[in-house]
């Protein structure tokens, strides 16, 4: 058995050796606040974030990214880790589609609010929309949906202007804020080099119940996020 598990690890290390050139990659981002649908993670505060990223010639990827968290004094939580799995590919160039599942976890793992979504999208030349759906929103049982809106449109100087709308809606926020909520956001970014610089003003103040937070934990208020991020291939 031991020399099966060896000649397996010995296998899926090649393989990744072979392909690491061409299909593995990582991002980088320093952002002054992790914001996740209108509501910080970081409790205002800034935030470094990573992940490992697959591609595969057939339309399959594979992604593992980490961010740390700020959930306030009672909670242990300090670093999100999600592992992701989806396909894409295209119906017509300039048409595609993305399907996938994300499993949210958390370290330490003692406050159990890990929990999965699955999505599905489909882009039309800048513009895409995807939906997002958990039956169990944040592990507690009760179900939440996410349809979100996006444009990137290029412009001068190789600047980029990014829009966005998103609508939470379900049980779960039915429960917790008596009605789901909107939330948008405007950016604008720039290459410097092998960095990408990021300026947006983001909005989740629809989830009146979340605006004043102590703390600003777990805050929806408005707020502008700044953001420095560079992809490598390995």
């Amino acid at each position: 058995m031991k020399k099966h598990l060896a000649i397996a690890a010995l296998s899926i290390t090649a393989l990744f050796a072979g392909t690491a050139r061409a299909e593995l990659g990582s991002t980088i981002t320093l952002t002054s606040d992790y914001d996740f649908r209108g509501i910080t993670q970081t409790a205002l505060k800034p935030a470094l974030q990573a992940s490992l990223d697959y591609t595969h010639a057939s339309g399959f990827y594979a992604s593992a990214w980490g961010s740390n968290v700020e959930f306030g004094k009672t909670a242990k939580s300090k670093v999100e880790l999600d592992w992701i799995a989806g396909f894409k590919g295209n119906f017509a160039e300039g048409f595609g589609y993305d399907v996938g599942v994300i499993r949210y976890s958390y370290v330490p793992t003692s406050d159990d609010v890990a929990y999965n979504e699955i999505y599905a999208g489909v882009n039309l030349q800048a513009v895409s929309l995807k939906y997002w759906y958990s039956n169990s929103f944040g592990n507690v049982g009760d179900a939440a949906s996410y349809l979100e809106a996006n444009a990137t449109i290029p412009l001068p100087s190789e600047f980029g202007l990014a829009l966005h709308a998103g609508h939470s809606a379900g049980k779960y926020w039915d429960n917790s804020n008596g009605r789901g909520y909107t939330d948008y956001s405007i950016g604008f970014s720039k290459p410097i080099g092998k960095l990408t610089a990021t300026l947006k003003w983001v909005d989740g103040s629809d989830l009146r119940s979340a605006v004043k937070t102590p703390a600003d934990v777990g805050t929806s208020k408005s707020k502008v996020i700044f953001q420095i991020a560079t992809t490598v291939g390995l």
